[in-house]
């Protein structure tokens, strides 16, 4: 594999390879893919950063119709303005994943949190979200790398923890292959609905894998 990188693709950087196929014929045939770049968020990107919240909160929570609730919820959630002022907040970290039309994923990060559980730090991963067609593609991994590596040498914290669907079998086991453990439970609510949340946290003073 022949190699062209501008920079590491996880300090915000392009890394452009070029696979090499051998054609029957032997004639050797080029194809070039793009890797896409993980970098902080900008203040412009705001509006993109409510279209992705939008489409992966639906597609992974609301799997009957889109109710009133569900609606008002991300209609209120996600909004350009909330997210620009976490841009702006010190106390706030967001992390895109770009590709070459726009941005697909993102992991936000609150070093200021109410833990849900006792012992908890104030170190929270509160987002992480990747369009649902680029799932399973690495985005994912390479945006939660990114955002350790900022839990371990940007806040002095030893742990970092996250919530997430006790239902979403998919999240949960990412996050266990990537350190984290169940520690306990925590109720979402929406109106008058409640929806069980396993707390799941992770060791920042253990060696990267």
């Amino acid at each position: 594999m022949d190699r062209r990188v501008d920079c590491d693709p996880l300090r915000g950087c392009r890394t452009w390879p070029a696979i090499v196929a051998l054609r029957a014929d032997g004639e050797a045939c080029f194809k070039t893919m793009r890797v896409g770049m993980i970098r902080k968020a900008e203040e412009g990107d705001a509006a993109g950063l409510v279209a992705v919240s939008i489409e992966v909160w639906l597609n992974t929570y609301v799997r009957e119709g889109v109710s009133p609730v569900f609606a008002d919820y991300v209609l209120s959630e996600f909004t350009a303005q909330k997210f620009r002022s976490a841009i702006g907040d010190p106390d706030w970290a967001i992390f895109v994943s770009q590709n070459r039309v726009g941005i697909d994923g993102f992991v936000t990060v609150c070093s200021t949190s109410t833990p849900k559980l006792a012992g908890c730090s104030p170190l929270e991963i509160t987002t992480l979200y990747v369009q649902p067609r680029h799932q399973s593609s690495g985005r994912g991994a390479a945006l939660l790398r990114r955002a350790l590596d900022h839990c371990r040498t940007g806040t002095g914290a030893g742990s970092a923890w996250l919530t997430v669907e006790a239902a979403n079998s998919r999240a949960i086991d990412f996050y266990l292959r990537h350190g984290f453990r169940k520690i306990g439970t925590t109720p979402f609510v929406i109106a008058d609905q409640a929806y069980e949340n396993f707390v799941m946290e992770i060791d920042l003073r253990r060696p990267v894998d």
